[in-house]
C-alpha cells in the first residue's frame, strides 16, 4: 500500500524560484493553466516578487517545505467581490497521488475564514481536463454547467466547466 503524501501549504518566498520553475516551467503542467510556461528564471522571480507576494491568497504546495505546486483563491472585485476563483497546478511527477485533491481540501478548510468577503468559490476548468474536474468533485464542489468558448487562452477559445462551493453549505 502506498504511503499518503504529506503536504503543507505556505506562502511563496523568492528563494523558491528554482522549485517554482520545476513545475511552472513544464508545458505538461501549464497545458491547462491560463498562464504561459515560464522559460526564464528572472521572469519567474519577478512573478514571485511582484504578483504572488501581493496576492491575497496564493500558496505553495510543499513536500518537506519545498514547493511542488501552487494553489490560489482570487477574490473578485466590485460587484464580483463576494466570489473567488480557485486555481492550482502540481508538478507532473506528483500527479495521480492525491496531491491536488489534498491541497484543495486544505485550502477550502480555511479560505472562507481567511477571505471573509467570499460567499462563493468557483473552479473554472477546461472541459478536457477531467483530472481537475475530479479533484473539485472529490472536494464537494458542485458542477454547475459548461460555458462554451468562455476563455481565449494560448491562441484558442476554450470551453470550461464551472464548479462552485458556497460558504456554509456542507460539502
Amino acid at each position: 500500500m502506498m504511503q499518503p503524501i504529506e503536504i503543507t501549504l505556505r506562502p511563496f518566498n523568492p528563494s523558491d524560484v528554482d522549485d517554482f520553475m520545476e513545475f511552472a516551467g513544464n508545458d505538461k503542467v501549464t497545458r491547462y493553466c491560463r498562464w504561459n510556461t515560464y522559460t526564464c528564471r528572472d521572469d519567474a522571480l519577478d512573478f514571485l516578487n511582484q504578483v504572488i507576494s501581493s496576492h491575497p491568497w496564493y500558496r505553495a504546495i510543499c513536500i518537506d517545505n519545498r514547493p511542488i505546486g501552487s494553489i490560489y483563491v482570487m477574490p473578485g472585485e466590485g460587484k464580483d467581490q463576494r466570489r473567488g476563483e480557485i486555481g492550482y497546478a502540481v508538478g507532473a511527477k506528483h500527479w495521480n497521488k492525491g496531491v491536488a485533491t489534498k491541497a484543495v481540501k486544505m485550502a477550502m478548510g480555511c479560505v472562507f475564514e481567511d477571505l471573509e468577503c467570499l460567499d462563493r468559490v468557483e473552479g473554472l476548468v477546461f472541459i478536457e481536463n477531467k483530472a481537475s474536474q475530479r479533484v473539485l468533485e472529490k472536494n464537494g464542489f458542485v458542477k454547475e454547467g459548461v460555458l462554451r468558448k468562455y476563455f481565449f487562452v494560448k491562441g484558442e477559445s476554450r470551453d470550461i466547466v464551472v464548479y462552485s462551493m458556497i460558504r456554509g453549505v456542507s460539502r
